[in-house]
C-alpha cells in the first residue's frame, strides 16, 4: 500500500513521459554512470592486448579476451554484494551513493596508476562499484510504480534509455580522445562523467520515495561483525591465490563463472527455502529459474559485442570512411544509438497494447530468436579479409543486436521487480544479474574459440544455439505463466 501511495504522490507532483517525475533524475544519473562505465569498456581491451609501442600493456590477445569477460562477469557477480548491503545494512539510495563514488576511483586509478597496476586496482574498484550501481538503481525504479501499474514495463524502457545514451557517447569520447592522446586520457574523461553522475545525484537523492531509504531485511546489530570478517577473509584468500600464482590470468574467466554459478544456487536456495518467503511467491521464484537460464544464454551471445565484434571490428572491418579511419571503439555506440531510438518506440507500443501485449516470457524467447539471427547474419561476409566487411553491413546486424536487446533486458529488469519476494526485492534483481554475470563470463570464454580463419562455424553454432532456445523457452511459456501466479 505504501509503493501504492508514493507512485500516485510522484504522479501528482507532475510526470515524465506520462511516469512518475523522479524517473527522469535517475534516468539522468545512470546515463552519466554508462558513460563512464562504456567509455572505460570502449577502449579497455585495445588497451590490453595493444603492443607497449602503441600504448597498451601487450597482453596476448586470447587472454585479453578473456580476461574482459571475467572482469564483466565480476561487475554483475558484484550485484549480489551491493544488493545485500541495501536490503541488509543501508538500504539501496545509500549504496547507490557511496558505489558511485567508488567508480569514479576506479576509473581516476586507470588514468593516473601505470601499467598492470592501474589495471589491477582500476577494474577492481569500478567493477564492485558498478555491480552496487546496477541492482540498486533498477531498485529505484521499481519503487516509482504501484504493483499491477501497466506503465512498469515502458518505464524500464525509458530508464534503459538513458542507461544507452550514456553507452552511445562514452565510447565515442573515449575512443577519440585515446587516439590523438592515449588511453589514460581517455580512462580520464571516464571518471569526469562519473562525477558528474555522483554530483547530480546527490543533489536529487531527497527527492526518492520513502521506500528507497528502507533497509526491508535488516541485520542484527550482534551479526555485523561476523559478516564483516567473513567479506575479509574471502578477499584476503583471493589475494592470497592470485599472489602465489595459484590463480593466474588465463584461469580467472573459469573461476568467475564457477563462482557466479555457484551464487545464483545459493540464492534460489535461500530464496525458496527462507520463512519469509510465502507460498505464492515461492511460485514465482521457482517460475524464475528457466528465465534466468535464458537471461544467462542470451547475455552470452551479446556481451560478445565486448569480445568477438571488439575483435572483428578492429580486424576485419572496413572502417574507411571518406579517407579517415574510424576508431573501432566507435562500433561500440552503434548498438546505443539504436537503442536511444527504439527504446522509446518499443516503450510506446507496449504501453498502448497494454493488456493485449506479449507476456514477459514470451518477450524474452524473441529476444533469444533474434540474438541467434543476429550471429547468422555474419556469416555472408565471414573470410572477406582484413577491413574487408562493410561498415553498414555490421551497423545492420547490430540493429538485430538492438532489438533482441530491447524485447530481452528491460523486460527481464522489469520481471525481477515483479517476481520478486517482498523481504528480497533488491536482491531479486541481483539473482537477474548474476544472469548477466554468467553469460558475460561465457562471453569471453567463448571468444577464445574465435579466430579470422574460423568465422563461419563459429557463428553458425552460435546463432543456431541461440535460435533453438528461444525456441525452446516459447514452448514453456503456457507453463511458466501458471507459477509466475498472476504475473505476467
Amino acid at each position: 500500500m505504501a509503493t501504492t501511495k508514493e507512485s500516485r504522490a510522484s504522479d501528482a507532483r507532475g510526470t515524465f513521459f506520462g511516469h512518475p517525475r523522479m524517473l527522469a533524475n535517475l534516468f539522468s544519473v545512470e546515463m552519466w554512470e554508462r558513460f563512464s562505465f562504456y567509455g572505460m569498456q570502449g577502449i579497455l581491451l585495445y588497451y590490453m592486448y595493444f603492443s607497449v609501442t602503441d600504448g597498451g600493456l601487450g597482453i596476448e590477445e586470447s587472454t585479453a579476451t578473456g580476461l574482459i569477460g571475467a572482469y564483466g562477469g565480476g561487475v554483475y557477480l558484484s550485484t549480489i554484494l551491493g544488493a545485500w548491503l541495501a536490503d541488509r545494512v543501508l538500504g539501496s539510495e545509500r549504496v547507490l551513493f557511496y558505489s558511485a563514488a567508488m567508480i569514479m576511483c576506479g576509473h581516476i586509478a586507470l588514468a593516473v596508476l601505470p601499467g598492470a597496476s592501474g589495471l589491477a586496482v582500476g577494474l577492481v574498484l569500478v567493477g564492485v562499484g558498478s555491480g552496487g550501481v546496477k541492482a540498486n538503481a533498477t531498485s529505484l525504479v521499481g519503487t516509482l510504480y504501484a504493483e499491477g501499474d501497466q506503465r512498469r514495463d515502458a518505464g524500464f524502457s525509458l530508464f534503459y534509455m538513458g542507461i544507452n545514451t550514456g553507452a552511445l557517447v562514452g565510447p565515442l569520447v573515449t575512443g577519440f580522445l585515446q587516439q590523438d592522446w592515449g588511453f589514460h586520457v581517455g580512462f580520464g574523461a571516464a571518471a569526469a562523467g562519473m562525477a558528474i553522475g555522483l554530483t547530480q545525484y546527490a543533489l536529487t537523492r531527497k527527492n526518492l520515495p520513502p521506500s528507497a531509504s528502507v533497509v526491508p531485511n535488516p541485520l542484527p546489530q550482534e551479526q555485523r561483525v561476523r559478516y564483516l570478517l567473513i567479506g575479509v577473509g574471502v578477499l584476503g584468500a583471493l589475494a592470497l591465490a592470485l599472489l602465489t600464482g595459484l590463480i593466474d590470468a588465463g584461469d580467472l574467466p573459469v573461476v568467475m563463472a564457477g563462482a557466479a554459478v555457484v551464487a545464483a544456487i545459493a540464492y534460489f536456495a535461500l530464496l525458496l527455502g527462507s520463512p519469509r518467503v510465502d507460498a505464492l511467491e515461492r511460485s514465482r521464484v521457482l517460475s524464475f529459474i528457466p528465465l534466468f537460464l535464458a537471461s544467462a544464454a542470451f547475455w552470452a551471445l551479446y556481451q560478445q559485442q565486448f569480445t568477438v565484434i571488439a575483435l572483428y571490428s578492429e580486424q576485419s572491418l572496413n572502417r574507411d570512411i571518406l579517407g579517415w579511419t574510424m576508431p573501432p571503439s566507435f562500433v561500440q555506440s552503434i548498438n546505443p544509438v539504436f537503442i536511444v531510438i527504439f527504446a522509446g518506440v518499443f516503450a510506446a507500443v507496449w504501453t498502448k497494447m497494454g493488456s493485449r501485449q506479449p507476456s514477459s516470457p514470451m518477450k524474452m524467447a524473441g529476444g533469444l530468436v533474434l540474438m541467434g539471427v543476429a550471429f547468422l547474419a555474419f556469416i555472408p561476409f565471414a573470410g572477406d579479409g582484413p577491413h574487408g566487411t562493410p561498415l553498414m553491413a555490421l551497423v545492420a546486424i547490430l540493429l538485430l543486436f538492438t532489438f533482441a536487446e530491447l524485447f530481452l533486458s528491460p523486460t527481464g529488469l522489469s520481471l525481477s521487480t515483479k517476481l520478486a519476494p517482498k523481504a528480497f526485492r533488491t536482491q531479486m534483481v541481483a539473482l537477474l544479474f548474476l544472469s548477466v554475470s554468467i553469460g558475460t563470463t561465457f562471453a569471453g570464454i567463448l571468444a577464445g574459440y574465435y579466430r579470422e580463419d574460423n568465422q563461419v562455424p563459429y557463428f553458425s553454432v552460435i546463432g543456431l544455439s541461440g535460435i533453438g532456445l528461444g525456441l525452446l523457452l516459447a514452448l514453456c511459456v503456457p507453463l511458466l505463466r501458471r507459477s509466475m501466479r498472476g504475473v505476467t
